[in-house]
């Protein structure tokens, strides 16, 4: 096909959407059906209807092709696991019993079954379930949610392709299960896995699927040689099926690398690659494998991550150049829309000129649209959004919102010795412990504790002008004195001020920074049904106040028992946020590094002796190329001490990690230099505990006893039986303990009578400890 044929042929589409509908409806059914409120038959109505709308808004903006099965009640890993039968044995009663219940069982938990561990989607903030295997899992195919969902899309008269998690994402995601030997990979079930994936394909094919999407994002991190060839096996088989829908790989996030020439030549018909992230070594390298003649290309030139406007004329750019390296070019975003908001026409309280500057999904969508009109018909079809396009891409270039020229001297200004304690950690330590007089083992909370309706109700009347500052303090106030009471009474160590008067730990200090838009609407999942709204970071950042002093120090004045000063850490206010891309990620955080200095040092004058900056995000925002790593981890650990280095050596400086892989940053764990990290250990049964132990972490370290995601309540032998095996790895006078989290989304009565457990199982393993 020559190049203006395969223009004329382009179409638009898009790997998947978000789920929740535009007023969180997923979110309210199915925390309903976990309450008794909504049963299944209306949870099943209501997924339904956000579907058939999803379908219909898509159609109507001009998509071509729907996807179909990326729509799901908790996760789309945790479909897969269903989808291939790899229900772990501990949650295979419950299955059996009643499917939906037993799909939330292995997601949440139950009282007295551990749910699957969580972990994040590649360097994303979404959290996906890991599938537990080992040498005895035997797969069987269930293609049912698969095969209604495309059914569904049908009927509707929708040209759909079902989207699944390719075979060798799914393994390479994988861990081996609880009491699996050392050493068990889970890609050697690859020939295990495979005839379920052709069955779930022929399903497919059988109801009217034309092509089907398998998701292959995992072939952008570094492989071996023998995963590429995995790769290649596992593509020859299935591409060598004839009882099967046409195939479309897909991958995202990054560069394929050495991966690319595998799928190329993978005996399928289409490739879908992702020309945001490494657009030009993409580019490279397909032209390097001579294109994809014969095939479809889809190709992912709207950034589906980030909420800027697409360069329309650079895409198309993009798009021309591809067209001689394929029989077909379709366009899309770089990867599922899940990862952005819905709808930036919803943001009315966001200044009209800067809201041009945004595209949420449903914008996104319009660009792809509009991409693939001007590719199959020419640019003068779409010369009036082409203007618009250009005149948002100059506004916001132009704008002084973007660049302080105060804000970028003093970020010019820093040096190395800004990035330094001024004392080695064994004399501070000393003086730490001087200070605090602390226990064997002390005990402590996060950060946040649980935010009732109340709350949420009074930040509502707040905004809306029903109750005035002095009565929205008032209130949370008596929050405060609620929670400092409950821990002096519980019996932990280092308290909290439990969060009250925060929305959210990013978006609470993005609020009172300059440089920072909040949405109201802008809604993203994170993990199940908890959705967040992050801020988005548009320009130059400074601190004009104090933003935590008030609430820690009434805290504080409440009890004799230190109070840890909460706050959020660089990386993570970067990657929690949707962060401007105008500029290296590394000056951004240089600036979000001093503001929150400027709030470190008043807290500590305030006579706040423990200050926890909180970086849940360093290991996610981690590149997926080794190549990539050094630089980035370089200027996040240096963020960090910045935000810390200003203290005297008796402040002891926590921070606090969450739902990674820490093995991959030990290194970088250590060179942030805080006094105290926790980290979350419950559902990996104190993996990381092991990991620091074998770096040599030298400081205090408090890996989680008790896994916040799950409503689960876990009793005091459990949680002393964790405490012990930390103990395996860690020194008694080095072990801190805590949950996995912070305690924001569990309800009070399970939040009391876990944290009364820590604490009693804190004092059986002291006097274990003193008794021997």
């Amino acid at each position: 096909m020559t190049a203006k044929s395969a223009a004329a042929a382009a179409r638009a589409t898009v790997y998947g959407y978000p789920r929740q509908g535009p007023d969180r409806q997923l979110k309210k059914a199915v925390e309903g059906y976990w309450k008794g409120r909504v049963g299944a038959d209306a949870l099943r109505r209501t997924a339904s209807e956000l579907r058939r709308g999803t379908w219909r808004r898509l159609a109507d903006a001009g998509v071509h092709e729907v996807p179909t099965g990326d729509f799901s009640y908790y996760d789309h890993v945790l479909d897969a696991t269903v989808m291939v039968g790899a229900i772990p044995e501990r949650h295979r009663a419950a299955v059996d019993a009643d499917a939906t219940d037993g799909y939330f069982a292995m997601a949440r938990g139950t009282q007295d079954v551990a749910p699957l561990e969580m972990t994040k989607w590649f360097d994303t903030n979404y959290h996906y379930l890991v599938p537990e295997l080992g040498p005895d899992t035997v797969f069987t195919a269930d293609s049912t949610k698969q095969v209604a969902e495309l059914r569904e899309a049908l009927a509707e008269g929708h040209s759909a392709r079902p989207v699944l998690v390719g075979p060798i994402t799914y393994l390479l995601l994988a861990k081996p299960a609880p009491g699996v030997p050392a050493g068990f990979e889970p890609l050697t079930l690859l020939d295990r896995l495979l005839p379920v994936y052709a069955e779930v394909l022929a399903d497919l094919r059988a109801a009217g699927a034309e092509w089907v999407q398998l998701d292959e994002p995992a072939l952008v991190q570094d492989r071996s040689r023998a995963e590429l060839h995995a790769a290649e096996r596992a593509y020859r088989d299935l591409g060598g099926r004839t009882d099967r829908p046409k195939l479309l790989l897909a991958s995202y996030f990054d560069r394929l690398g050495d991966a690319l020439p595998v799928l190329a030549q993978a005996p399928v018909e289409g490739l879908a690659v992702d020309f945001t992230e490494a657009a030009a070594a993409n580019l490279d390298a397909l032209a390097a494998v001579g294109g994809l003649p014969g095939k479809r290309l889809v190709a992912g030139v709207v950034n589906g991550r980030n909420i800027w406007i697409n360069d329309l004329q650079k895409s198309l750019s993009t798009l021309g150049t591809l067209l001689g390296l394929a029989d077909r070019v379709d366009v899309a975003a770089s990867c599922s829309l899940l990862h952005v908001p819905l709808d930036a026409t919803a943001e009315r309280d966001i200044d009209p000129q800067i809201l041009r500057w945004l595209a949420f999904a449903r914008q996104k969508t319009a660009e792809i649209v509009t991409l693939a009109k001007g590719l199959a018909r020419g640019t003068s079809t779409i010369a009036g959004e082409l203007a618009a396009n250009r005149a948002g891409l100059a506004s916001r270039a132009g704008s002084p919102i973007t660049r302080d020229p105060v804000v970028r001297a003093r970020a010019g200004a820093v040096t190395d010795a800004d990035t330094r304690r001024c004392r080695p950690y064994a004399e501070r330590a000393a003086a730490q412990r001087a200070r605090l007089r602390l226990p064997l083992l002390p005990t402590t909370t996060i950060g946040s504790f649980p935010q009732t309706g109340e709350l949420r109700a009074a930040r509502a009347d707040l905004r809306a002008g029903r109750i005035g500052t002095a009565g929205y303090e008032e209130r949370i106030e008596a929050e405060i004195q609620e929670v400092v009471s409950f821990q002096e009474k519980t019996g932990l160590d280092v308290l909290v001020h439990g969060e009250p008067e925060r929305n959210d730990m990013v978006q609470y200090f993005a609020e009172q920074l300059t440089g920072y838009l909040a949405t109201r609407h802008g809604w993203v999942q994170s993990y199940g049904t908890r959705y967040v709204r992050p801020p988005i970071l548009a320009g130059d950042v400074s601190r004009p106040r104090p933003m935590t002093v008030r609430w820690t120090t009434y805290a504080q004045s409440l009890t004799g028992r230190p109070v840890k000063g909460m706050l959020t850490g660089p990386v993570t206010m970067l990657a929690w946020s949707f962060v401007r891309d105008d500029q290296p990620l590394a000056d951004t955080a240089r600036q979000v590094a001093l503001a929150l200095r400027e709030e470190v040092e008043d807290l500590e004058a305030a006579g706040t002796p423990v200050i926890q900056v909180d970086e849940p995000a360093l290991r996610e925002t981690l590149p997926l190329r080794a190549a990539d790593r050094d630089a980035y981890l370089a200027w996040a650990t240096e963020a960090f001490r910045l935000s810390t280095s200003g203290v005297r050596p008796d402040t002891q400086i926590h921070t606090h990690m969450c739902y990674a892989e820490f093995g991959d940053v030990v290194q970088a764990i250590d060179d942030l230099d805080a006094d105290v990290i926790s980290l979350e250990a419950a559902r990996s049964h104190m993996q990381a505990a092991r990991e620091l132990a074998a770096h040599g972490y030298p400081r205090e370290a408090g890996p989680g006893v008790y896994d916040i995601h799950s409503p689960r309540v876990p009793g005091v032998e459990e949680t002393a039986d964790l405490l012990r095996t930390g103990l395996r790895a860690i020194p008694a006078e080095r072990l801190w303990v805590n949950p996995d989290c912070g305690l924001k989304t569990r309800a009070w009565p399970e939040t009391r009578a876990c944290l009364e457990n820590l604490v009693a199982a804190a004092r059986t393993v002291r006097s274990e400890l003193a008794s021997s």
